[in-house]
This record gives structure tokens, C-alpha cells and sequence, in this order.
């Protein structure tokens, strides 16, 4: 009896030399996914990007301008899911101007256009054809744009101040706001009656809400001598806050999430990080873009609860500043779009994308 246990024993451990090097191989962790170069067609440089936003994996449009000899021109260019192409088929695409706010709206996408200094919506229908709405009245300056099926914003000023113009589907009409509200900073919307703006205030930053009804002070606990970048809205009712506190003269990030009951706030280590490119992942953590230690490289930092990580993009040869602008969740992937800057060039456009 004991021979053959022996015998067992030793063959048991035989399989197990043999078997364990493929049974490692197998189980080991898949590797991650990384970030890889999507092909842009080049603009005339320098340039600037001002949004970009998806439907899903098959549809994302970027926005912004070129510096041509006589001025700014809008750029808009269209994801497809496969490669980016240049739009040139919407209204007023050779005048000068930008185009700024990426939204859309049912089957339609929307984008705030700026047209030889008037401000114009272009709605692009689910065919393809391109259409305009013209404001009521021209402003001075056009800080920010917001649109959701029924209902669109547009805030800026003009000669008497602070304007925030309302579109209802049919006409427009001027809101508004709480008194000692100096200057909206951006607007961002969930539904024609639950909007959200951050302002500047005779005390401070602070956030407005709109019910449907009227703006109001939304009450959030902000931190001390702090500012906001953006709002997050997203459909299951969760509101995040990015933006930058001020203390002994240094400036941090913190983000604020709002979870249908109450406000949390965290300091991620994201230094003086800009947070207006934050997007939810398709992984449910927060994306943004930020500033590399790389010059040949962007850089990316994923923030899920109190831990902060980075990733870096592709390496660019010859690159002195590589900057995504902004990032968007395309389906199950993250796509990224902004400058890169070449030795001896004015920086032109790039694009990246994560999974998917």
C-alpha cells in the first residue's frame, strides 16, 4: 500500500510540473488596453478645439476653429466610428467664426455656431441635411450653449449684461436669474426642466437650477474660494462638479458628487487640473484629460472613488506638446480629441481612443 501511494504521489507531481506553466498562462490577468493614434486630417494651423461628443460607437463630432489669413473658420469633423473626416457641408462653413457646443438632440445633433460675430444653432437632421436657428438678438459675447429635446439655452452678455435666451422649440424668450448673479460661466441640461448653470455671484461661485419654472440657487455646499470648471449630468440623476479651491495661494481639483440625497467631495491628486474634458468612462469612472510630464505623449488621468491613476497615449515623434482638448465616451470605448504640436510646426490636430 504505501508503494503505491508513493507512486501516486509521484505522479501527481509530475502532472503538476508539467500542467502548472500553461495553467499560469491561462489564468493570468488580461492585459489592459491602450490608448492608440486615430489618423486626422489636417487643418490650417494654429488650432483650437472647443468640444467633442458621441451617440455612440458609430457617430462623434469634434468642433472648433483655424486660424486662416483673414480670421478664424469653423472646423467641425465627424467620427464614423471607423475614421474622422472633415465636415464642410453645414451653413456659413467659409465665414468667419467657430463652432463650439456639441448636442444631441432626439435624432438630431446641434451645435452652437458662431457666424461673422452672430450667434446661429445648426441642427443637423437624423438624413443628413443641415438647417439654422437664428437667435433673437446678437450678444457680445456667447459663454456657453445647452440643448435637450425641447428646450435649448444660450448665455452670454451683451451691453446691459448678464442674457440667458431660451428656446422652447418654437420661439424664444429671455430667462431670469436670482439677483446678485454677475455672470454665467456654462450651462449644461438633463431634461427641458432640470437645467443646471454655475455662476459668479455678488458672494461667490455658485450653482442655479432650473425646474421648468424659474433659475434658483441650488444650494450646493461648494469649498471655500473655490471655481467650477463643469458640470457632469448624467441620466440616472448623478451630478459631479469639477473644479479648482484656492488655498494659501495654491490651487487644487476637487470633484463633488451629487447622489440624488447629498453632496461628496474629494481632492483627487490631479494637481490645478482643468476638469471642462471630464467624461464617465464606459468602465463608471471619471476620465479627463491632463497636463503630461511627456512633451511626446498626452497623458490621461481615470479617477474611480479616492484612487487616482494615469495612463499615457501613444508616443509622437518629434512632438514638443501633445494637449487632448476634450473626451467622450463612444460605446465601450473613450475617444479623445485636441492639438499636437511638432518641432518646427504650429500645432494641428490629433485624436486618440481607448478600447473599443
Amino acid at each position: 500500500m504505501n508503494g503505491l501511494r508513493a507512486v501516486l504521489v509521484s505522479l501527481v507531481l509530475a502532472c503538476t510540473a508539467v500542467v502548472s506553466p500553461a495553467a499560469a498562462v491561462a489564468r493570468a490577468a488580461p492585459v489592459a488596453p491602450s490608448w492608440s493614434a486615430l489618423p486626422v486630417p489636417a487643418a490650417t494651423p494654429p488650432v483650437t478645439v472647443l468640444d467633442l461628443a458621441a451617440r455612440g460607437p458609430g457617430e462623434a463630432w469634434a468642433t472648433g476653429y483655424e486660424q486662416a489669413a483673414d480670421g478664424q473658420r469653423p472646423l467641425l469633423y465627424r467620427w464614423d466610428g471607423k475614421a474622422w473626416s472633415r465636415d464642410t457641408t453645414f451653413p456659413g462653413t467659409a465665414e468667419p467664426g467657430y463652432l463650439r457646443g456639441v448636442q444631441f438632440v432626439g435624432k438630431e445633433t446641434w451645435i452652437f455656431h458662431n457666424r461673422t460675430g452672430e450667434g446661429e444653432i445648426l441642427r443637423r437632421s437624423a438624413t443628413g441635411g443641415w438647417s439654422t436657428v437664428p437667435l433673437p438678438q446678437t450678444l457680445w459675447t456667447y459663454q456657453d450653449f445647452a440643448a435637450v429635446p425641447g428646450a435649448a439655452w444660450v448665455v452670454g452678455e451683451d451691453e446691459t449684461g448678464l442674457k440667458v435666451l431660451h428656446y422652447d422649440g418654437s420661439g424664444w424668450a429671455e430667462q431670469s436669474t436670482p439677483d446678485g448673479v454677475r455672470y454665467l460661466m456654462g450651462i449644461t441640461a438633463r431634461t427641458a426642466t432640470d437645467a443646471w448653470a454655475w455662476a459668479d455671484t455678488d458672494t461667490g461661485t455658485a450653482v442655479l437650477r432650473w425646474d421648468g419654472t424659474a433659475w434658483r440657487d441650488a444650494k450646493v455646499p461648494l469649498p471655500a474660494n473655490s471655481n467650477i470648471h463643469t458640470i457632469l449630468l448624467e441620466p440616472n440623476g448623478r451630478a459631479t462638479i469639477g473644479g479648482s479651491q484656492y488655498t494659501d495661494g495654491v490651487s487644487r481639483t476637487y470633484l463633488m458628487t451629487w447622489n440624488g440625497q447629498a453632496w461628496r467631495t474629494t481632492d483627487p491628486a490631479l494637481g490645478d487640473t482643468y476638469t471642462e474634458g471630464m467624461v464617465r468612462g464606459p468602465d463608471g469612472a471619471l476620465w479627463l484629460p491632463v497636463r503630461s510630464d511627456r512633451a511626446f505623449q498626452s497623458k490621461y488621468a481615470r479617477v474611480d472613488g479616492r484612487r487616482t491613476t494615469f495612463s499615457y497615449g501613444p508616443e509622437r515623434t518629434n512632438a514638443i506638446l501633445v494637449k487632448p482638448s476634450a473626451l467622450t465616451r463612444a460605446g465601450p470605448a473613450l475617444l479623445s480629441f485636441g492639438t499636437v504640436e511638432i518641432y518646427g510646426s504650429k500645432a494641428n490636430l490629433m485624436s486618440e481612443r481607448l478600447g473599443g
